[in-house]
């Protein structure tokens, strides 16, 4: 395996029902060519694989952890106790979930040095472009690739406000 295809970036779920959130960063991932791993590590079901997979994390050359759970949401909280490495948690909505906030509030409620980066309710994709944005901040070619897609975004905007002024002329124009 040479460098650029070792995982910089880990992708976990606590089931597997959640991919059809998670799988949002993976996609993203890929349009920015960054090298992930994407599996199971229950925090509940499989607490020694949880504590496995974080304290190897970084020895096995991931940089970011990207960590999605439902209900309870303990995940992304107890990876970050257990390694060094930036951790962005995705509350989930799931079938036992109040609304999701459940989710939210145990991921956004961390104690004073646990740190978790949180991204809202199935904001897998959000998740994905934070960790493109924290390995961007060593490596220029990412930078380049992560800019070039911050000017699409509004691009995207500038055309959908051309489109509202040809419906709608007169309105606020900068």
């Amino acid at each position: 395996m040479n460098n650029s295809t070792i995982p910089k970036v880990g992708i976990i779920m606590g089931s597997d029902s959640d991919l059809k959130i998670m799988q949002d960063a993976a996609v993203i991932l890929k349009e920015f060519k960054i090298p992930f791993e994407l599996t199971v590590v229950s925090a509940h079901r499989t607490p020694e694989r949880m504590v496995k997979y974080a304290q190897t994390a970084a020895t096995r050359g991931l940089c970011v952890i990207i960590a999605g759970a439902g209900g309870a949401a303990h995940l992304p909280g107890m990876i970050a106790s257990l390694t060094t490495l930036p951790v962005i948690g995705v509350p989930i909505k799931s079938s036992n979930s109040i609304d999701g906030w459940d989710s939210v509030l145990s991921i956004l409620q961390m104690p004073n040095g646990v740190p978790v980066a949180t991204v809202a309710l199935n904001a897998a994709k959000n998740a994905g472009l934070l960790a493109a944005q924290i390995l961007a901040i060593a490596d220029e070619s990412l930078a380049e690739r992560y800019s070039t897609y911050k000017k699409q975004l509004q691009q995207s905007v500038d055309e959908k406000i051309n489109h509202l002024k040809s419906e709608w002329p007169n309105e606020f124009d900068s």
